[in-house]
């Protein structure tokens, strides 16, 4: 039997395969799951991906499956139970970017019809090809999530720096960041 070539980040953790395999730089374009990763990816700010990532289920669960309109209306109570919550990660200034995230995802959408409209066509609705022979060719930021970072901020989002930016445009597939030899790779170049 021959062993599928993966990206060496995925190592040998069932949690971490199965992301990798089935999520990671695949094309996203369902609302509340581009704001799921959005929140996640900010959860993460400081941590490690398999952190959050072994907290997922007890995230959708405390964040109502990462419902923006309930989120949006969370207040004190709410965040205090959250904070109580041991599943989940517990940072005040999280949660509360949480909220506020929230409401400016909202905004996003009534402006511009839906959140997937908006942050895909930074990538002309197009996921970007790259190219990447090994994990230490792939970047942190670019200037792409330079100017998304910078976008969202001003429009009132909170924990969206440039790289936690990158971090969401690799996971919800706006960039192909699979190095070459993945097996995942190959895959999305022929769908």
């Amino acid at each position: 039997m021959c062993e599928k070539i993966r990206c060496a980040w995925a190592g040998d953790l069932p949690i971490y395969i199965d992301y990798h395999d089935n999520e990671w730089g695949r094309p996203v374009h369902d609302d509340n799951k581009l704001f799921e990763m959005l929140i996640l990816e900010g959860m993460q700010a400081g941590l490690s991906w398999i952190t959050v990532l072994k907290k997922r289920e007890a995230f959708r669960k405390a964040f109502d499956g990462f419902d923006p309109d309930k989120v949006a209306r969370y207040g004190e109570a709410k965040i205090q139970e959250l904070l109580a919550n041991e599943g989940i990660i517990r940072n005040r200034l999280k949660m509360n970017a949480a909220v506020t995230n929230a409401k400016a995802f909202l905004e996003v959408q009534k402006k511009h019809g839906s959140f997937d409209n908006f942050i895909w066509a930074y990538v002309e609705h197009t996921p970007i090809e790259n190219r990447r022979e090994k994990m230490a060719d792939i970047p942190a930021t670019t200037p792409l999530s330079d100017q998304i970072s910078k976008d969202l901020k001003k429009m009132g989002f909170k924990f969206v720096g440039s790289t936690v930016i990158y971090a969401f445009m690799q996971a919800t597939g706006m960039v192909n960041d699979h190095v070459r030899d993945c097996f995942v790779y190959q895959a999305m170049k022929k769908a």
